[in-house]
């Protein structure tokens, strides 16, 4: 069917139809636009979302669990799909959206072009009609006047009391007013033959292609919105083989989940070294106490009080019974020695590393520096030797500080390693009495395996602890220990001592951890029984 032939005269509803079909076009833009804009704030917020469990962290603060690992990778995943979000929403908006509205503003021209023909044609044809329609009218009023000068013709030529004049001028008057109807007709004539040419024309030419013209651009609106409805799927189907892979990567990620692994870090990043402490000791505290000559009472000791203080024997089992008790917050030593041994280790060994792979850079850096420098001297042209001196230096320089970092953290390194072996073997052999707080080596403080295990604090000296029969007499050495670090015995009942400084023992570890030693100038207190190494000797008095 052709709007030419079958909507000849149908211009209006063409023209309205027409409009309809743009207005249409225009409509589903603003569909895509909404689309397309939904689609970037959907992104924004998943980036946003991504960002906002993701912070940023140093470099000790990265997760190793699996578990956090995966999610970070989740999270990886999750913003890649959100960039593909971003690409739907970019191609939308470049072939769909853009496309649709640039056809939609040549359509609007193109529309206006063949309507303003058709109008023209139509006014033409207008215009051809009217000038027949008064050349009719013309010939019509000259027939008219025609007629009225052959009837007074007719009368002036049978009256015969007319004069021969007025006869004359009648018949003057009707030759040509018949003249003037002649040349009417004969223009009626011509401009009814040049309206009905020009009227098939415009119904038989201009118009079929007029409307054949609109009837192409409105079939080409319905094909182009054919393939923007197509292209509107493509943009979404070509993003889903990599959605797919951001898809597999979180069941992957959900996959590589591994308790028995998260565990074992656990474990590797709370492990201090240590073995647990011996069993508790019986405290005989009946030892002051004497039996009467004949009728076994027990008599009273020389002391005055007569019995123990209940609040001091309380004070002391409470003292010594504080295993999971708070402890200090240790201050962050440079030797790492506020950590406990296996911890230590590991620290020490991650420092070293990394200083080894800053110190590869600054050799390679300093290898390049030589090169250049030798291009130089080869090519003085290509630039001045000595101007690369002042870094050469200053890289040597630096390779010194990292190499002297180096062997520091490695005597630390070794230090532990040699000590935490000959603890424990110590530990093994000795006394069970000799055992040291689970989970604490290193100066400065107490550590355990938990962060969260409180702090024990050395015993209190009870001055009614001592009989007045021991008042005068020191309790004898059973041992000495050398200061394997200083102690800065800030707590009440502890004592100051420095490294290497030999001590007398006067009292075991009761399982609590501390140590009662003596120094030569008579001063007494208790120390870290981790602090010191012991050495338990037989019928050792004190001076």
């Amino acid at each position: 069917m052709s709007w030419g032939t079958d909507l000849w005269d149908q211009f209006e509803n063409l023209d309205k139809h027409t409009q309809w079909g743009i207005d249409f076009l225009e409509r589903y833009s603003k569909f895509v636009k909404e689309r397309l804009d939904i689609e970037q704030t959907y992104a924004k917020q998943l980036r946003n979302l991504v960002k906002k469990y993701c912070p940023k962290r140093s470099k000790d603060d990265e997760p190793r669990f699996t578990s956090c690992l995966s999610f970070n990778a989740i999270l990886n995943e999750l913003n890649d799909y959100a960039g593909q979000r971003e690409v739907v929403a970019e191609e939308m908006g470049h072939k769909v959206y853009g496309e649709l509205m640039r056809y939609s503003m040549d359509l609007k021209a193109e529309r206006k072009h063949h309507l303003q023909e058709g109008r023209k044609t139509q006014q033409y044809l207008d215009q051809c009609w009217k000038h027949m329609d008064n050349s009719k009218k013309k010939f019509e009023r000259e027939c008219r006047e025609a007629e009225k000068s052959q009837m007074m013709y007719d009368r002036l030529d049978n009256d015969i009391n007319a004069t021969k004049s007025e006869v004359e001028k009648a018949k003057s008057q009707l030759y040509l007013r018949q003249h003037m109807a002649e040349e009417s007709k004969n223009e009626y004539a011509a401009q009814l033959q040049n309206l009905n040419t020009e009227q098939w024309k415009h119904f038989n030419v201009s118009i079929p292609q007029i409307f054949k013209n609109l009837q192409d651009m409105d079939e080409r609106r319905t094909v182009k919105l054919g393939e923007t409805y197509r292209s509107f799927a493509e943009v979404e189907r070509r993003v889903i083989p990599i959605i797919s892979k951001c898809l597999e990567g979180m069941v992957t990620a959900a996959k590589n989940v591994d308790e028995r692994r998260d565990s074992d870090i656990v474990v590797e990043s709370f492990k201090s070294g240590f073995k647990p402490p011996g069993e508790f000791p019986f405290e005989d505290f009946s030892q002051n106490i004497q039996r009467a000559g004949s009728d076994g009472t027990i008599g009273t000791p020389k002391n005055e009080a007569g019995k123990p203080d209940p609040k001091h024997a309380i004070s002391r089992t409470k003292n010594k019974l504080w295993l999971f008790g708070k402890k200090p917050k240790a201050p962050t030593l440079e030797d790492l020695s506020h950590l406990p041994p296996e911890q230590r280790r590991k620290k020490l060994q991650q420092r070293i590393d990394e200083l080894n792979k800053e110190l590869q850079k600054e050799m390679d850096q300093r290898d390049a520096l030589n090169k250049m420098k030798d291009v130089y001297e080869k090519n003085p042209q290509m630039g001045d030797p000595g101007s690369l001196q002042p870094k050469i230096s200053e890289t040597i320089c630096n390779m010194e500080k990292l190499r002297s970092e180096i062997h520091k953290n490695e005597s630390w390194l070794a230090e532990v390693e040699g000590k935490h072996g000959s603890r424990s073997e110590r530990r093994s052999s000795a006394d069970v009495n000799h055992h040291a707080p689970h989970g604490r080596e290193s100066p400065e403080g107490s550590y355990t395996d938990d962060q969260n295990q409180e702090h024990r604090s050395p015993p209190q000296p009870d001055p009614h602890e001592f009989d007045d029969e021991f008042e005068d007499d020191p309790l004898p050495a059973i041992g000495h220990c050398k200061a394997l670090y200083s102690f800065d015995g800030s707590n009440e009942g502890t004592l100051v001592m420095k490294e290497n400084e030999v001590l007398y023992i006067i009292e075991e570890d009761k399982g609590d951890g501390w140590t009662r030693v003596r120094k030569q100038g008579g001063e007494e207190g208790y120390v870290p029984t981790s602090y010191v190494e012991i050495t338990l000797e037989k019928n050792s008095k004190g001076s």
